[in-house]
């Protein structure tokens, strides 16, 4: 009680000596200063004394309390607390960007969408009329090459062949008369020659003679012709027999079937639409997939490029591909580009107008090299000096 006593004491004095009574020789604005300023630094003296007082107080007291109880555990405190306000501070700052990585860039892909389309398809008509006796196959049949698929019947093109034959028979007939009648006339052409250098018989009989054995020669001649027309006739007879024999152009599968035993078709001349085919053969041996890209990809397309394609109907197996080729146009209502997509190894089971989803794989490009501005630009400080 007795420091707290002398203390204020202390302070009664030193706010006295502070104290603005007027002074006789002062000047005369300074005795009136605002009421409101004086209160003001009266206030500012008063706390500036409390706050001494207290830490004079503080300082006399916490020896008093035993170790570890001092200013040092006072300043521990102080100093975990500015710990804890600097790691708030820390995890507020903006995290840094990580790294970037220097290792090789991910492939980069192109998709596309298209359908499985069959390179050799033909519509099978029949190249002479005639009325359809048998068929031979039905639609799904796996044909080969050569084999009967339809037979038709063409009365007509028998008695072609009939009156080719006759023809023929008598072309024979005439050579064997035109032979013996220019053996003839080349006999009596040498005999009137002979008489003729003797003086034995007049000129104008020599050169009757010698018309006589070149028309002979000339029958010959037509005789031969006759015939090779004969043998023309019969060929062309029967090559049309031949053709009222449908037959298969190539191995594949029998995919549309229009023909029924007892129609008569007409020949491929008059069939101008498709609908009047006899039947559809496609390759499904060599089936490929027809896919369309956007054109922005142009520039990474090339034949040979591999990828991989996924099939509607097997949505769980894709299946390997390349590029066989690029279309040599770009569509212009669409913007995208068709591929001839070839199997690397052809799946089974798959059918023409599937729908298939693919799936292209580009190279990696390589990171470019960064050049020596761009490591002076990048360089730390503390490398420039060392």
């Amino acid at each position: 009680m007795t420091t707290f006593t002398d203390h204020n004491d202390k302070v009664a004095t030193t706010l006295k000596s502070l104290s603005f009574e007027p002074v006789a020789d002062a000047p005369r604005h300074t005795r009136r200063l605002p009421k409101l300023a004086l209160a003001t630094s009266a206030g500012i003296i008063a706390m500036a004394a409390g706050f001494f007082t207290f830490h004079e107080d503080l300082s006399r007291l916490l020896p008093l309390q035993g170790p570890g109880h001092g200013l040092s555990d006072v300043s521990a405190t102080t100093k975990s607390a500015s710990l804890t306000t600097s790691r708030t501070l820390a995890d507020q700052r903006p995290a840094e960007p990580a790294p970037r990585q220097t290792g090789t860039p991910a492939p980069r892909e192109i998709t596309g969408s298209g359908f499985v389309v069959t390179p050799r398809i033909t519509n099978v008509f029949s190249k002479y009329e005639g009325r359809i006796i048998d068929i031979a196959v039905e639609p799904g049949d796996q044909v080969a090459k050569g084999q009967i698929l339809v037979k038709l019947e063409d009365a007509s093109a028998r008695f072609a062949l009939e009156q080719a034959q006759a023809d023929k028979i008598d072309a024979n007939l005439l050579l064997a008369a035109a032979v013996i009648d220019l053996k003839q006339a080349q006999t009596s052409r040498a005999r009137i020659e002979i008489l003729a250098k003797r003086d034995a018989a007049s000129k104008q009989r020599l050169d009757e003679t010698r018309t006589a054995a070149n028309s002979a020669a000339n029958s010959v001649k037509q005789a031969h012709q006759k015939i090779a027309d004969a043998e023309l006739a019969i060929r062309i007879a029967k090559e049309r027999l031949a053709e009222l024999v449908i037959r298969a152009p190539f191995a594949g599968t029998v995919t549309h079937l229009n023909a029924h035993i007892g129609d008569t078709v007409l020949d491929r001349a008059d069939s101008v639409r498709d609908s009047q085919s006899l039947l559809t053969l496609a390759d499904t041996q060599h089936m490929m997939i027809d896919a369309d890209v956007a054109e922005t990809n142009v520039a990474s397309l090339h034949a040979g490029l591999h990828g991989e394609a996924v099939l509607d109907g097997f949505p769980g197996h894709p299946f390997a591909l390349e590029v066989a080729r690029l279309s040599p146009v770009i569509s212009r209502e669409k913007g995208t580009i068709t591929l001839r997509l070839a199997f690397t190894d052809p799946p089974k089971g798959i059918r023409p107008n599937m729908a298939a989803r693919i799936r292209l794989l580009l190279p990696p490009s390589r990171p470019s090299r960064p050049s020596h501005q761009q490591h002076d630009i990048t360089a730390q400080p503390g490398d420039a000096t060392q």
